[in-house]
């Protein structure tokens, strides 16, 4: 019939184009090239061989969630024409003091059988990772004349002997130098003075929270040579110091770093201007008599944080009051759910809000009780914009969190952190509220929740599961009652890729079991739960491709303190499941059992 006649010559000609055959060479990559998301790339290589090969050749950025996921070479060759490079190293637990120093995750690999092969990199970003001296001469040596951003997040290893070297080396091309929250060997303050020397396109300068040591006259010096300079945050220094810097960095838009250190001398403050465009500021001191210095700019202010600040409740208010064109907000709870009340009154286009712990010395502590559900909730109904939520809650009920879900459409990422200071808590289990949650924030894609013994039920864990369809990556704590509540749990998780879980009730066998349910996990780290002292059961999980490792509970130390009067870090037992195409890899420390491959 004449109908029907075209439908075969449509079928054929989306089938030439899904196999490629009828689509020039030169237009698959072009079309290629506007293609940055890694699932949709992820997707395309897929169609077909030739859709494979362009994908490689046409890839632009790769990021490695795991360092021991793949090797180096594998990637090389997968992917020989990249132009920027993330790898991330330990567990997040590192960062909380649950990973030890020498467990692994080192960069020598990565920049000896990467930084020559691939001529087109221009960006490196390593994250919890060991690098050192050697490996950063290797890398400026093979990379220096082209590499555009290094960033070394929260890494460890390395002095300011191999920064000096980059300092040195990239001088015509560097524009983004990152080594936020580094531990690094302060051998002198020279790499600081030739960089801004050297390096005329600097954009972003972070050395923040790193305690290297700063000299005023080269961030003048920087200041003069870099006039595209946007960004810089710095280890503690006095902000008297950087007077004249403010007045030559004009371009300036976001400062973090210095401090105001002598209350009693005011004058000494009474000459800082900040620079007109700045839109994004912290201290890591001030305090309520040093407040008046933002006044004059906080309307236009876009990001502010005060987590290394000392000021009360009451000053938190009056400073917030005066910044309704906040996007990012960072404070401690001594914020207040009063503090709060003024975010949600204030701030309606912020979309990021981050509550710390605040400092446990009891002359630091939260004056008005902390945040509670009386203060979530208020910035649930006040800030509807908000994407990201992490917060230290003294109390919480399911009243916040179905309003968190029936308000906050856009949000991705929700972090909860239940503080154990109050004896009582006013309304657990919290089954409910995160299944309203769930279901309201249809968005989300991380998902953190961290309560006590009996916060969520074996109902409410497989809410979750039940409701985490877009979520990609957990960590939950002290939740559920039984095996049974894990397992329910997994049996919904279709989508997620990676899991943490903290202070279980659950046997080793269920965790096992529990993993095989998740079809697209890709990476599990779990620490306390009812271990034994071989991990024997774990080996039930045991599949091709598939590594784990465990850490038995350690006996000896289970009794014992650290100095800081925290339990031992080895005293539970920990587990580390990961996808790898690498099989078992070979730097673990003796502490560590690789149970498979064995």
């Amino acid at each position: 019939m004449r109908g029907e006649a075209p439908e075969p010559r449509r079928l054929s000609r989306a089938l030439s184009f899904l196999d490629g055959s009828g689509v020039p060479e030169e237009a698959l990559h072009l079309v290629l090239g506007y293609v940055d998301d890694p699932r949709d790339r992820e997707a395309a290589s897929l169609a077909c061989r030739r859709w494979h090969r362009i994908d490689a050749l046409t890839r632009k950025h790769v990021t490695v969630p795991f360092c021991y996921a793949v090797s180096p070479a594998r990637l090389l060759a997968r992917f020989p024409h990249l132009e920027s490079l993330a790898v991330k190293g330990k567990p997040r637990a590192a960062m909380f003091g649950l990973i030890p120093d020498d467990w692994g995750a080192y960069a020598r690999p990565w920049v000896a059988e990467l930084a020559a092969p691939l001529e087109c990199l221009k960006a490196l970003h390593l994250r919890r990772m060991v690098v050192t001296d050697d490996d950063l001469e290797a890398l400026v040596r093979a990379r220096g004349h082209m590499l555009q951003e290094l960033k070394l997040d929260k890494c460890s290893g390395f002095s300011t002997d191999a920064l000096r070297l980059v300092a040195r080396s990239c001088s015509r091309s560097l524009r983004t130098l990152f080594l936020e929250e580094c531990s690094i060997t302060d051998n002198g303050t020279e790499w600081l003075h030739d960089l801004a020397a050297n390096n005329p396109v600097l954009v972003t300068l972070n050395f923040y929270l790193t305690y290297l040591r700063v000299v005023p006259a080269d961030l003048e010096l920087l200041a003069r040579n870099c006039k595209s300079l946007i960004s810089l945050k710095i280890s503690d220094c006095d902000l008297s110091d950087l007077i004249g810097f403010f007045q030559i960095a004009t371009s300036l838009e976001e400062f973090a770093g210095a401090e105001i250190s002598e209350q009693g001398e005011f004058t000494k403050y009474a000459d800082v201007k900040l620079p007109s465009k700045l839109c994004s500021f912290g201290l890591t001191f001030m305090g309520t008599n040093e407040m008046h210095i933002i006044f004059p700019f906080s309307a236009v202010l876009k990001k502010l944080d005060l987590q290394y600040t000392f000021l009360t409740t009451e000053d938190h208010c009056q400073l917030i009051a005066k910044c309704p064109n906040l996007l990012v907000l960072a404070v401690r709870n001594v914020i207040g759910d009063r503090g709060l009340g003024i975010v949600a009154d204030t701030c309606k286009k912020l979309q990021r809000l981050r509550i710390e712990r605040g400092d446990d010395d009891p002359g630091m502590q939260e004056e008005e009780g902390g945040v509670s559900q009386v203060g979530l909730t208020a910035v649930a109904v006040g800030c509807r914009e908000l994407e990201n939520i992490a917060a230290y809650v003294s109390d919480i009920t399911n009243g916040a969190l179905e309003s968190i879900g029936t308000f906050c459409k856009n949000l991705y990422d929700f972090r909860i952190v239940l503080l154990d200071k109050q004896e009582r808590i006013t309304d657990l289990p919290l089954d409910n509220g995160v299944r309203a949650l769930l279901r309201g924030c249809t968005k989300l894609r991380r998902f953190a929740l961290y309560l006590r013994p009996g916060g969520l039920s074996d109902l409410g864990l497989s809410y979750i599961g039940q409701h985490s369809g877009t979520i990609q990556y957990m960590l939950l704590g002290n939740l559920g009652e039984t095996d049974g509540g894990l397992i329910s749990f997994a049996a919904g998780c279709r989508n997620l890729l990676k899991l943490e879980l903290r202070s279980c009730c659950f046997s080793e066998r269920a965790l096992a079991l529990a993993m095989l349910q998740m079809p697209s996990l890709r990476y599990v780290w779990v620490q306390g739960y009812r271990a034994s002292q071989t991990g024997c059961d774990l080996m039930l999980m045991a599949r091709p491709f598939w590594n784990i490792e465990f850490t038995p509970p350690c006996t000896e130390n289970a009794g014992q303190l650290m100095e800081d009067g925290q339990p031992c870090i080895d005293r539970h037992a920990q587990v580390l499941a990961y996808c790898s195409l690498t099989g078992k890899r070979l730097d673990y420390p003796q502490y560590v059992v690789p149970l498979h491959p064995a």
